[in-house]
């Protein structure tokens, strides 16, 4: 009889290099727990050291300020440093699982695009993050892994650094950024991280449209997040009422909390090498006890690239090979995102996502070979100005076939220089597809 299987899911949070100055450290310090410091050496050492005392907190500041949450990667020369050992076949051997596999990374990579003021030294641009992790991953032969997709919404100040919730309140930025990524990069993702760990209505919505899978719940017994003042209140990354298992779940359509009848997953992804919400070694016995009771589990747990992810690597080998040897009846497996969904869930296999194309007149008509995830594909075009834009289809038969006209009141096929559209089904089968405007019997499919 096959054995139940643990699957876990390293998800990182791909941002690129990150710079904080002394006088960003203490404003955080601010915003965090109401203390307005002179920023100095002498006080971050006495922070770090539970020299200042914090009134009214059962926590201190040596965490948060730790010199290790301090030590970030603000350069890609040290994020490539961090990489030549992590990437390697041993470094990724030092703990196999129950299959003998290695350890396996999924790079959630962003575009810091739209944002006017960068004090924290982002890679601002379009698929800067993106384009080196797909070299760093091929020349270390680290196929393995898996890239997807992560997203900040921008703030009202429009500064890179500052955290947002909203997806669409100041620029059509989500779908510039993946418009770009099907038509310059031939890639649409699959599974998503939220930024900021945060989902709300509007992107709860629009990813129930587009994408299968998503590991965002972090749902924890730990009220940490309410002694830090800029997270009180569920204001980012808001999981106090979602379900506390590492079983992936349904959400409601009006509560991403709530188990419902929407179409994606939401799987369970607490943090390491952070402030709040961490990953302990209770967390995994849990994982291991909930698939001795028979259910899917997939154990998920996040971090970012602009900080050293090898010591959360080694916490979490050490915490995984202590609870394995309690339960020597129960399989666990490293795993890519996406597989992850697929074997703990036994979801449905499906054959590859297909798509005739036909145009009739000025109209574009599309069929799918079976359902796909949402209703309808992510559709965009480039003119030869080179501009971008998203836009909906017409719907013909929803879930399987629709239509798009070009003429005067959008764009003239003349005026096009790319057509394109790319899509997910239930199973996360991904495709997309690109049409030339001078040739268009022709299209080209990218699976």
């Amino acid at each position: 009889m096959k054995k139940p299987t643990v699957y876990f899911v390293h998800c990182i949070d791909t941002e690129g290099p990150l710079h904080e100055s002394l006088n960003a450290t203490f404003e955080r310090l601010e915003e965090m727990f109401g203390i307005n410091l002179e920023p100095t050496k002498d006080n971050l050492y006495k922070l770090q050291n539970d020299q200042i005392k914090i009134s009214n907190s059962k926590i201190s500041t040596s965490r948060a300020f730790s010199k290790d949450m301090l030590d970030y990667n603000d350069t890609w020369d040290k994020i490539d440093a961090m990489l030549s050992e992590s990437l390697s076949s041993e470094y990724r051997n030092l703990l196999k699982d129950s299959f003998g596999g290695g350890w396996i990374y999924n790079w959630f990579c962003m575009d810091h695009v739209g944002f006017e003021d960068n004090p924290r030294r982002r890679d601002l641009g379009i698929h800067n993050i993106y384009d080196h992790y797909v070299d760093a991953l091929h020349q270390n032969n680290s196929n393995q892994d898996g890239v997807y997709f992560h997203y900040h919404p921008i703030s009202f100040t429009k500064e890179a650094h500052h955290p947002a919730t909203h997806f669409f309140s100041h620029s059509p930025e989500i779908y510039r950024t993946l418009s770009r990524k099907i038509i310059d990069r031939k890639y649409f993702p699959c599974v998503f991280r939220p930024g900021f760990h945060s989902t709300r209505p509007d992107s709860h919505w629009f990813l129930e449209q587009f994408i299968p899978f998503e590991f965002a719940n972090q749902a924890t017994k730990s009220k940490s997040s309410d002694l830090f003042n800029d997270l009180k209140g569920g204001r980012f990354g808001d999981w106090r009422r979602a379900p506390m298992t590492w079983e992936p779940y349904h959400p409601s359509h009006d509560d991403y909390q709530s188990r419902g009848n929407c179409r994606r997953w939401i799987a369970r992804s607490l943090n390491l090498g952070t402030r709040t919400r961490i990953m302990t070694i209770d967390d995994v016995r849990e994982a291991f006890n909930e698939a001795q009771e028979g259910k899917p589990v997939i154990l998920s747990f996040n971090d970012h690239d602009f900080r050293d992810i090898r010591p959360d690597v080694d916490d979490a080998r050490l915490m995984i090979s202590s609870v394995a040897s309690e339960f020597p009846n129960i399989s666990y497996k490293f795993s890519d995102a996406r597989e992850a969904f697929r074997s703990a869930l036994s979801l449905t296999k499906r054959s590859k996502l297909k798509f005739e194309v036909y145009f009739s007149s000025n109209t574009m008509h599309v069929r799918s070979n079976h359902k796909i995830f949402g209703p309808q594909p992510f559709f965009c075009i480039k003119t030869i100005s080179g501009e971008y834009f998203h836009d909906n289809f017409d719907f013909q038969e929803p879930f399987r076939s629709w239509s798009y006209t070009f003429d005067s009141i959008t764009f003239p096929i003349e005026k096009l220089e790319t057509i394109a559209f790319a899509s997910n089904d239930d199973y996360g089968n991904t495709t997309v597809a690109h049409l030339n405007p001078r040739d268009l019997n022709k299209t080209e499919y990218y699976i």
